[in-house]
């Protein structure tokens, strides 16, 4: 089969996790993306909340395995030598619907054609494929590299730092939020002293999310204490004490893929409105938070629907953003909040 080279490589991507405004979660899964002539290949699927079979969390066997089926080393694990490209998030079962492809050997190099849509074992290209994308071939060396590079190591690259420590001075709230951190697959810790904790336990963190009692004094104690233990991690400083706010701060705060290789890279809350940008057509979905006087939480649904590629004004409803109030951004892979400015 005749095809231009594509360029192939892997990065760390996330299918972001939340605590969503009709009070369903949303599991966050850690996974290795498909880069494809320098883009995520997802981004080519606009509206498709989905992860790779290179996910994080999965046996460190079947991991292998996945990772030695792409190389061709074992047989396809669907008919006709498909195999799943990306999978339902949360069950990762082909009748949830899964993108699948075709993937063979050509001398020392490697194609991916025929994606199609696949809800069973048997495929119809016509009718459920996705036309125009693909085939692709890749380098025989470079595809290997990369994929090598994943057998090398044993799993998916940052997935022994989903941890986040909680330090605040409000414990029913932080409870609230380490429950349901650990409700959407993100391990919490409550402590207000790392002072004493031992080096090797600083390392399991990915971030720090600080109450707005913490003192200044107190989150430079923390921060001295994970640099002593050399551990780099991301800091949030709590924007309310609302939950899913919270949880959606730190779903952002554990994104470890680039800037460049995010759909969701903007977001502005002003004068009633909110600035956002995307780097590829995809679903958004914008909620509004506030406080009422009497501390109680209000959540809107203010925006749901997918954005071309660029940027975008949205008008907020002036019920939604009263008062002291905040507005968060959500695509299936990223999270931005801000507060909103007056």
């Amino acid at each position: 089969m005749s095809a231009a080279y594509a360029t192939f490589g892997l990065a760390p991507a996330m299918r972001a996790g939340g605590v969503l405004a009709n009070g369903d979660f949303q599991v966050h899964r850690d996974f290795v993306d498909f880069i494809v002539d320098g883009r995520p290949l997802l981004f080519q699927l606009s509206d498709l909340d989905a992860v790779s079979p290179l996910a994080s969390d999965v046996p460190p066997a079947i991991f292998t395995a996945q990772v030695r089926s792409f190389l061709g080393e074992t047989d396809a694990p669907l008919p006709s030598g498909r195999h799943v490209i990306y999978g339902c998030p949360e069950c990762e079962d082909l009748a949830c619907g899964a993108v699948t492809a075709v993937i063979e050997r050509d001398g020392d190099d490697f194609i991916w054609r025929d994606f199609a849509w696949q809800t069973e074992e048997a495929v119809d290209l016509q009718l459920n494929g996705y036309h125009g994308l693909g085939p692709f071939r890749f380098q025989g060396a470079e595809y290997r590299a990369a994929l090598d590079s994943l057998l090398r190591g044993g799993t998916a690259p940052e997935a022994a730092r989903r941890r986040v420590l909680l330090i605040g001075a409000r414990v029913a709230v932080l409870a609230k939020l380490a429950a349901a951190l650990r409700t959407i697959g993100i391990g919490a810790d409550i402590t207000r002293e790392v002072g004493d904790v031992h080096a090797d336990e600083l390392r399991g963190y990915g971030a720090v999310a600080f109450g707005r009692a913490v003192t200044e004094e107190e989150r430079t104690a923390v921060r001295h204490s994970f640099e002593r233990a050399g551990v780099d991690v991301t800091y949030v400083d709590g924007l309310a004490p609302i939950v899913p706010l919270l949880v959606a701060q730190i779903e952002h705060a554990l994104d470890r893929s680039s800037v460049e290789r995010r759909r969701l890279t903007r977001l502005v809350a002003a004068d009633g409105e909110a600035a956002v940008e995307v780097s590829s057509p995809c679903r958004v979905r914008l909620t509004a938070y506030r406080l009422d006087r009497l501390y109680r939480t209000h959540a809107h649904e203010v925006f749901d629907g997918v954005l071309e590629a660029g940027r975008h004004r949205i008008a907020l409803d002036a019920k939604a953003v009263k008062g002291e109030s905040f507005v968060v951004a959500r695509t299936s892979g990223s999270v931005l909040v801000e507060a909103m400015a007056r």
